[in-house]
């Protein structure tokens, strides 16, 4: 079985990558309230669910030859390529476009809580950067580094089946803080949320909010050195 679906058994490897992980996570997103932690106890199971079946034991591929009965001579170590019968080409499709997302929303996590830190520091609403695209980018972008890393690239049934989970909580921890802001901004904060969407930036706008991340992190970076 290991012979067909590469490399196992791996688990220090396993270990080092959910530490590190977790602690680019943590480093940017500090629970406090109880939603906030029961939200980051879901990533955190998403994070040892995937990175265990990726260098432990791909639990997702055995069960599959297992319990469907599939030709284990077709079987490879990404879902999507074992399922769509594409084989290594597929494997390396998934990779590339899985890493490719995970990047970009990695990028886009670290700066909208960057960008919003600075915010809450100055006690100001803040609407520009990425902000002037989605309401939330700090979610945004950790939607989209879980979707290209444990969904595209590397898909497991855990993997698979937490992202909805995921979303879905961090939806409603969003709805919760826009509460909050409403509460401190009135109705400047209605006139924003008029004006800009929640969590999906609007359809031709993508290029550009992934673009603003990498301008906003030189110019925070610009206005840390000042400081």
């Amino acid at each position: 079985m290991n012979d067909l679906v590469g490399p196992t058994g791996l688990w220090g490897v396993a270990l080092i990558m959910v530490v590190l992980v977790s602690w680019l996570f943590y480093r940017y997103f500090a629970p406090k309230s109880w939603r906030e932690w029961a939200g980051a106890g879901l990533v955190q199971a998403f994070i040892i669910a995937l990175y265990a079946e990726m260098y432990g034991f791909p639990l997702t591929i055995y069960l599959l030859a297992r319990f469907f009965e599939l030709d284990r001579d077709s079987l490879k170590a990404n879902l999507w390529s074992t399922l769509l019968g594409m084989g290594n080409t597929g494997m390396m499709i998934a990779m590339l476009v899985g890493y490719t997302l995970a990047i970009m929303g990695i990028g886009i996590f670290i700066q909208g809580w960057r960008q919003v830190y600075r915010a809450r520091k100055d006690g100001h609403l803040v609407t520009n950067g990425l902000y002037a695209f989605v309401r939330h980018p700090q979610y945004t972008g950790l939607f989209v580094a879980l979707f290209g890393e444990g969904v595209v690239h590397w898909p497991t049934l855990f993997s698979v089946g937490l992202f909805p989970l995921i979303v879905f909580t961090f939806y409603r921890l969003a709805r919760r803080e826009e509460r909050q802001m409403l509460q401190q901004f009135g109705d400047a904060y209605r006139a924003y949320q008029r004006r800009v969407p929640m969590l999906i930036p609007r359809v031709g706008k993508w290029k550009r909010f992934v673009g603003a991340s990498s301008r906003d992190a030189g110019r925070l970076d610009q206005d840390d050195q000042n400081e």
